[in-house]
């Protein structure tokens, strides 16, 4: 049976292994157009289940094997009575193969094909089979034209495999990409489907494995994993005689003048998280706000380094950064915070320190970036970063030999020994401010409760994203503070406190 939207696989594939997957296939004895076939019908029966009430198809089709799929989808609508036109950007004289087959059968079956010009009209529901996973450059005219055409015509789009101008490997729109409702991908899952641009362009995913079987798919490595309630690390069950002091301390450093909400946001979050004692080190005219906000936290009004000195030999875990700033004071507390041999979360300005070269980061680290501070600590663009998050976000685990989130639409999460986690959940009501103080206190809080980086980054993006994307369902105007009362629902849901 094929995989629904719900029943994505976890494993994620570079566009290149994906090929040699399709290869495996043909050489196992499935002919290459027999597998054409059977991504039509899938990218038929989902088009279909879609939009159930439609009659009629304009096919959008370029040259390649991409285009083969979309000649048989018309005819599987030609067949079901179905109002069909196919619109070729690419030559059909220049198919080649199975794609030509696909045309012959098209044209044999009755369906009308025409070629593609500015002036045709987009009807009924779009099919975009222009181009598939192989584009590495921008995309050119013709093609441009036409994804632009798609995307003005605000009709129900459909892609086949990925949305023409759609990156497979990064997520990068190259140049403009079809923004489908609706994208059916076949053999494996392209990480390209999930990160950066693809939340744009991607619409809702149905995956179909063309009838590969387990053995397909063995001793080729995945390039990422997709994160899910099912492969999430596990906290265990407390036993009835557990205390406090099995749970962690966390300490959480941040709160510049102007800037104590931030680190205020981390500390709750954390305590709602399970971690066993929460310290807070802050201005000191902050203290009474933390006190009345969370009269749980042990708070101290710290005025220079010199009077964390004693706690930081207290406690089992460190975050440092929300509400940090950049000034004498930030920089003392993040000095001193560098030189504790703890499991520590570096968010916010202690990343804009980091990069500023100040101070170092220390071992058994998690840095939490969004893409502007992922770019000034690898010295480039956030254009750069945001062209291949995948690789920035390796770039940064190498450099700082350090557990990376690389926050943004398919959040990132980078182990130095070169394993990758993707999370696409989310909502875009959560942008806006303080959702990362809330990430850093959540993952602070997993790393007292025993967890590793990875696991504990995992984890926390995961719960993060699902709590955000359950908020956003009430619109605009979600604030930070709206997720910790979620995330404590969906931690104990995930990973029940008792057995």
């Amino acid at each position: 049976m094929p995989h629904t939207k719900d029943e994505l696989p976890d494993a994620l594939y570079a566009a290149a292994q994906v090929r040699a997957l399709d290869a495996r296939l043909i050489a196992a004895g499935t002919p290459g157009f027999e597998l054409m076939q059977r991504a039509a019908y899938a990218c038929w029966r989902a088009l279909v289940r879609r939009w159930p009430s439609a009659t009629e198809l304009t096919v959008l089709a370029g040259r390649g094997n991409n285009a083969g799929d979309g000649y048989l989808v018309a005819v599987l609508a030609q067949r079901a009575g179905w109002a069909v036109r196919v619109l070729a950007v690419g030559e059909p004289q220049r198919l080649q193969g199975d794609a030509a087959l696909a045309h012959a059968e098209a044209l044999a079956e009755g369906v009308a094909v025409q070629g593609w010009s500015a002036q045709a009209e987009l009807r009924g529901v779009v099919l975009d089979a222009l181009l598939g996973t192989g584009l590495s450059g921008d995309v050119r005219e013709p093609y441009a034209s036409a994804i632009a055409a798609i995307n003005a015509s605000g009709l129900p789009v459909v892609a086949v495999d990925i949305p023409s101008g759609l990156c497979a490997d990064t997520g990068r729109a190259l140049g403009l990409a079809v923004r489908a409702d609706l994208t059916v991908t076949f053999i494996g899952l392209k990480l390209g489907l999930f990160t950066g641009d693809a939340a744009d362009c991607v619409g809702e995913r149905v995956f179909n494995d063309l009838q590969a079987t387990p053995e397909t798919y063995s001793d080729i490595p995945l390039v990422a994993r997709r994160l899910n309630a099912a492969n999430l690390p596990r906290l265990p069950a407390r036993a009835p005689t557990s205390h406090k002091g099995r749970f962690g301390h966390v300490l959480l450093i941040g709160g510049d003048h102007g800037f104590g909400g931030a680190i205020l946001l981390s500390t709750e979050t954390a305590l709602r998280s399970g971690a066993g004692m929460v310290s807070l080190a802050t201005r000191p005219e902050h203290i009474p706000a933390a006190l009345a906000r969370v009269p749980e936290a042990m708070a101290l009004g710290a005025s220079s380094a010199n009077q964390l000195m004693s706690l930081l030999e207290k406690v089992s875990v460190l975050v440092v950064g929300p509400g940090l700033g950049q000034a004498s004071w930030g920089r003392a507390l993040l000095s001193a915070a560098a030189n504790a041999a703890l499991p520590q979360v570096w968010d916010a300005d202690a990343l804009n320190l980091l990069a500023s070269g100040v101070v170092s980061l220390p071992k058994d680290c998690v840095i939490t970036p969004h893409p502007g501070e992922a770019a000034r600590l690898l010295g480039i663009s956030t254009a750069e970063v945001q062209a291949d998050r995948p690789a920035a976000a390796h770039a940064l685990s190498k450099k700082y030999s350090a557990v990376v989130v690389l926050k943004g639409a398919g959040s990132l999460i980078a182990h130095p020994d070169g394993r990758l986690a993707l999370c696409h959940q989310g909502h875009p009501a959560m942008a806006t401010a303080g959702l990362g103080d809330v990430l850093a206190g959540l993952t602070g809080a997993l790393l007292a409760q025993g967890m590793d980086g990875f696991e504990a980054a995992c984890l926390a993006v995961w719960l993060h994203a699902n709590a955000g994307a359950q908020q956003g369902k009430f619109g605009r105007g979600l604030a930070a503070s709206d997720l910790i009362p979620v995330i404590r629902q969906l931690l104990e849901e995930h990973a029940p406190c008792l057995k």
